[in-house]
């Protein structure tokens, strides 16, 4: 098992990735709860009948009364909707502040479950178990919460930290491949603002594919988000703002496009092109490295052509709406070399739609 700190004083909490932790959930919850009989297993309809019986049967086994509480699969679930019906199901359970959640799926439940902690009874304490590459490498450390709107994503949300994150790399064996790939562009993303060397490591796997023994390189991807987080939890010094490399554009094509129709790593992957263009033409990235990048992309699977059906306007409306905008600048985050990222305030809303018109040719690779 591999511990990784995120270390945020009184909040702090470690990451703990292992294969077969997920049969331990009980005994580590007991570990930190240990006068709480009532939780909730926040899932939804792809993870719950897959892994949820194990972790109920592990609660029970350390005297928890659970609770499963399941939703759809899939991005439409971060709403107000699901928001509800899951602190509902939570009141009618019995749950009171003394209670605690556990989210159990990928990026979605994360968010949504992490949310619902944030608010149930003002705020209860809730666990992070992610089975997906977006959740173990990325959006299940950090503390960030939330829900969509129709004008765009994570607009609605909170910071709650988790008290603890449980990774076991098994859950990744029952990944469609598509949802396999997808969260490579967070991987990716990290390598690019954080770990150059982890570029070379990526190209080693994507020729020598294998969902066995991926690890270290969860911890190793967890270690960045930590350090990035602990430096900077609520994103007000310009640090965190690093873990957002693709996400300006890569969010507006997502909001555009439909919740749905890409999966979030995708429309990121799309976002990291744009990205890269523009770092050639306002940092200091050579075409060179923009290109070993991109064909990283390519090598995952991951798309790089946007479709036409999908306005300029739309996105740059969804982009103006973003959270990464400060008082009407757009903090956009570029990269002077791979490993070497920066917050950037020349970016314009004319430059992201050169970007976005570029993204529709394909990529010479």
């Amino acid at each position: 098992m591999l511990t990784t700190p995120v270390l945020l004083g009184d909040r702090s909490y470690n990451v703990l990735t292992g294969q077969g932790l997920l049969a331990s959930t009980g005994s580590q919850a007991r570990s930190l709860f240990p006068l709480t009989r009532r939780c909730a297993i926040i899932t939804d309809s792809n993870v719950g009948p897959l892994y949820a019986d194990t972790v109920a049967d592990s609660l029970r086994a350390a005297d928890f009364e659970p609770t499963t509480i399941t939703v759809p699969a899939g991005e439409p679930s971060k709403s107000f909707s699901c928001l509800e019906s899951v602190c509902r199901a939570m009141v009618s359970a019995g749950l009171d502040r003394k209670s605690f959640a556990i989210a159990l799926g990928g990026g979605v439940i994360g968010d949504l479950a992490g949310f619902a902690a944030s608010i149930f009874f003002r705020g209860i304490p809730f666990l992070q178990i992610p089975t997906t590459i977006v959740s173990v490498v990325d959006s299940s450390v950090g503390g960030k919460t939330g829900i969509n709107t129709p004008e765009g994503k994570n607009l609605i949300g909170s910071f709650h930290q988790p008290k603890l994150v449980l990774i076991d790399p098994a859950t990744l064996l029952s990944l469609p491949d598509r949802e396999y790939h997808e969260g490579f562009a967070e991987v990716i993303k990290h390598a690019a603002i954080r770990d150059a060397p982890m570029l070379d490591d990526l190209a080693s796997l994507a020729r020598n594919p294998s969902r066995l023994e991926l690890d270290a390189l969860i911890a190793r991807n967890v270690a960045i988000k930590a350090s990035i987080v602990s430096e900077d939890e609520f994103e007000t010094k310009d640090v965190r703002a690093l873990l957002n490399f693709g996400h300006t554009i890569g969010h507006g094509i997502e909001a555009s496009a439909g919740y749905g129709q890409f999966l979030h790593g995708e429309a990121i992957s799309l976002g990291i092109r744009a990205a890269l263009s523009l770092s050639t033409q306002f940092a200091s990235l050579s075409p060179h490295d923009a290109l070993r990048i991109t064909q990283l992309l390519h090598s995952f699977h991951l798309p790089l052509t946007l479709p036409t059906s999908i306005p300029t306007d739309t996105i740059l409306s969804k982009l103006a709406r973003d959270k990464k905008f400060d008082q009407g600048h757009i903090k956009f985050i570029l990269l002077n070399a791979p490993g070497h990222a920066f917050v950037s305030s020349a970016i314009t809303l004319p430059s992201c739609a050169s970007a976005i018109n570029a993204l529709r040719t394909p990529p010479e690779l």
